[in-house]
């Protein structure tokens, strides 16, 4: 009995040692790859801010050309501005100093230019006054470039007369319609007739008188009756 209780009890001993031992960590499994992957060259831009150089294609791209300054500058209007007598137009040829003038339209309508003589102008926008001076001093320049300059637009002009504070002629230098016109002219009296106002036009001959009711204007209706003035309209407000 005594040898059996004696077993037991080293059992147990042997039991409570084992549990009580650390357990060995388990070891990691061997890597798959025996050093770093190489680098490989990115496909960004370097480092710096600095971009990559054009490729083939790019280099290769044709450069677009350079802007050239049309005639809308300095002085000059539109091509499509229709000249009229009493107009201060600066004519010039392109590396020809001599052949330089400051000329006003006649009051027949007509220039004189140098190789090119006398031809009309009033009537005629700068584009087509432009084309007509070329054609004659090609004659005698084949290469001539011409330039026509509007320095002051003094022969289209409208007028406003009648009940307004500041009656006169105004330059036509922009579109201006029936309100602007008023407005130059300071505004209709108080004892204006505001909406039997009339714009007097002449066409060949004729003469035609186009209505101007101020107050369907002033209200925002029938507005496509505020029409844009042409040279030599008269405004009369009674």
């Amino acid at each position: 009995m005594a040898l059996v209780r004696l077993v037991f009890v080293g059992t147990l001993s042997t039991a409570w040692c084992c549990s009580a031992l650390p357990a060995e960590p388990a070891s990691a499994p061997p890597s798959l790859s025996a050093s770093p992957a190489p680098d490989v060259p990115s496909a960004a831009a370097p480092s710096g801010g600095q971009a990559a150089s054009p490729g083939p294609a790019e280099a290769t791209k044709p450069t677009p050309p350079p802007v050239v300054p049309t005639r809308s500058a300095g002085f000059e209007t539109s091509q499509d501005y229709v000249l009229q007598p009493g107009d201060d137009l600066q004519i010039s040829v392109w590396k020809e100093t001599d052949l330089t003038a400051e000329i006003f339209i006649r009051p027949d309508g007509g220039i004189s230019f140098p190789l090119a003589g006398d031809l009309p102008a009033a009537g005629m926008t700068v584009a087509e006054l432009t084309a007509a001076l070329e054609k004659r001093v090609r004659r005698y320049e084949p290469d001539a470039v011409v330039t026509v300059m509007v320095k002051a637009a003094i022969g289209n002009r409208v007028y406003v007369i009648g009940k307004v504070n500041k009656p006169g002629d105004f330059a036509l230098n922009r579109p201006i319609d029936v309100m602007q016109a008023l407005s130059l002219a300071g505004g209709a009296t108080p004892f204006a007739n505001t909406n039997h106002i009339k714009v007097l036009r002449r066409e060949g001959t004729h003469i035609r008188a186009i209505a101007f009711r101020y107050g369907d204007v002033q209200r925002g209706r029938k507005l496509d009756q505020n029409i844009l003035l042409k040279s030599g309209d008269t405004v009369v407000v009674p």
